[in-house]
């Protein structure tokens, strides 16, 4: 019995001791310690934890935000080179700015103290990527405009002219009597719509855009031709909850429309094509260097007093195309390609040049040139249109050729190899018209009417001997571009009227 009792209080006391030890080794928070980290070696610093990974969209947000920065600090440098483009003499003679100057395309200068933003403020995409705000304030300035924000506060007559990718256009009356052009970024227009659905940032797509304005501003500026569209003046003003938005004021042209050039007189479609001839050979010896004119459309050009005047300068550039061998220098078109030498320089020789012109050959040259021109003149017309369609000469050579056409035509020379033996003969009735008895003829420049030009009466003679239907012609008091006269040509001479001012040929005999 003893012995029984001796034997369960053993087992008791067994049973608390491995209890005891079963709460000691295996209770919460027991577990022993990770190894420390190796001492650092050569007494460098330990290092910092790894921050936690950002989660992507703010990823995606960082990346958008640093592109939209690299296009605007690109397009910013862009605008820079054309300003800071100058000749000794114009550098060293710089003047200083006038306070009362807006300074272009500074459009986040400088901020005092109390225009520091708030702690916690929002900030643009741009500046939040570190694009610089507030650069060389006085870098892109311009000369200071004829025209500013007073003038166009009270303009009347406003309308829309058209858009293209980055700029709308608009026409307007300053001060009841001056007809300009006001130009500004479009804000549905393509560049800006694109960038905000790219960024969602519409004050810096809005500057990424501006940045191409202030550029054709500078270059509108420095290529002064008479050829190139004139700048007047520009204003910076809120708008779309955009403080300085930019509005630039220019000469007014009408839209260059080939339709209605085919149908027009072979004089006034010369006079476009010569136009055009002078204004690149301009580009090709600009102050800038060799300009090319990258978009190269009809609708980048306007007709002003029946001149030609490139009005679109945004996408002009400077660059010579570098080479290391002919084959780096491939200019395709859609209809034919070419490859101009590389030059020991490293350039392709003269390829802002010969683009311009292809350009020209392949827009205007083919339609305008050679139909209905003076059968005397045809041959020299088409030669310049085959050697510009093949870029056999250069605008030197394009220019001079054009040139000895119009002096060809001006001074009557290219009758000289014509026979000119009058079919019929006619009476003259001075001071005096025939106000009706008219007949259409094409080109004319009178659309009831047959309205021709004529280097002298015996042209005359000639032009109405050729029509049938012609009986008489009146000499008008009226000159055009090149200093011809103007006579309209007559089915009859049966009501004539006095007119000091005019001259009256009547048809008395038929060969």
């Amino acid at each position: 019995m003893r012995r029984r009792k001796i034997a369960v209080a053993a087992g008791c006391c067994l049973a608390f001791l491995l209890g005891t030890l079963l709460n000691v080794l295996f209770i919460p928070g027991s577990e022993h310690p990770p190894p420390p980290p190796p001492p650092p070696r050569d007494g460098a610093p330990p290092s910092p934890p790894s921050p936690p990974p950002e989660p992507p969209e703010e990823e995606e947000e960082a990346a958008a935000a640093a592109a939209l920065a690299r296009q605007l600090r690109e397009r910013y440098e862009e605008v820079l080179r054309y300003r800071q483009h100058r000749g000794a003499a114009a550098a060293g003679g710089r003047r200083a700015l006038r306070p009362r100057e807006r300074r272009l395309m500074d459009l986040a200068p400088p901020r005092s103290s109390a225009e520091q933003p708030r702690p916690g403020a929002p900030r643009s995409r741009a500046a939040a990527a570190g694009q610089p705000r507030g650069r060389a304030s006085g870098e892109l300035s311009l000369e200071p405009p004829l025209l500013g924000c007073r003038d166009i506060r009270d303009v009347s007559g406003v309308q829309y002219l058209g858009s293209g990718y980055t700029k709308a256009v608009y026409k307007a009356v300053l001060n009841r009597s001056l007809a300009v052009a006001l130009k500004a970024v479009d804000f549905g227009g393509h560049d800006v719509a694109h960038c905000v659905r790219q960024f969602s940032a519409l004050g810096d797509c809005y500057r990424l855009a501006a940045y191409k304005i202030v550029k054709e501003m500078i270059l509108l500026q420095r290529l002064r031709h008479a050829n190139v569209l004139q700048l007047y003046g520009y204003c910076y003003q809120d708008s779309n909850d955009i403080p300085d938005t930019l509005t630039t004021i220019t000469e007014l042209g009408s839209p260059l429309e080939m339709i209605q050039l085919l149908q027009t007189s072979w004089e006034d479609r010369f006079r476009i094509c010569l136009s055009l001839v002078r204004l690149l050979h301009y580009l090709a010896h600009s102050p800038l260097g060799s300009v090319t004119l990258l978009d190269f459309r009809p609708r980048q050009f306007v007709i002003v007093d029946g001149e030609l005047k490139v009005t679109d300068l945004d996408d002009a550039s400077i660059e010579e195309s570098s080479c290391t061998s002919n084959s780096d220098c491939f200019m395709e078109f859609p209809a034919r390609n070419f490859t101009l030498p590389c030059s020991v320089e490293g350039r392709c020789q003269n390829m802002n040049e010969k683009r311009n012109l292809y350009n020209a050959y392949r827009f205007f040259f083919t339609y305008l040139l050679p139909h209905s021109a003076p059968s005397s003149l045809r041959p020299l017309l088409d030669k310049i249109v085959n050697a510009t369609g093949e870029l056999h000469w250069g605008i030197d050579e394009t220019a001079a050729q054009l040139e000895r056409v119009l002096n060809l035509y001006k001074s009557g020379e290219y009758l000289q190899n014509t026979t000119r033996i009058p079919k019929a003969e006619y009476r003259r009735v001075p001071e005096a018209f025939i106000p009706d008895e008219n007949y259409r003829c094409w080109p004319s420049y009178h659309h009831k009417g047959c309205l021709l030009s004529v280097f002298d009466i015996s042209e005359a003679i000639e032009i109405c001997d050729s029509y049938s239907q012609c009986k008489a012609f009146v000499l008008t008091n009226q000159t055009t571009w090149t200093g011809r006269q103007l006579v309209f040509f007559k089915t009859a001479s049966n009501h004539i009227l006095p007119d000091p001012d005019k001259i009256t040929y009547v048809k008395v005999t038929d060969s």
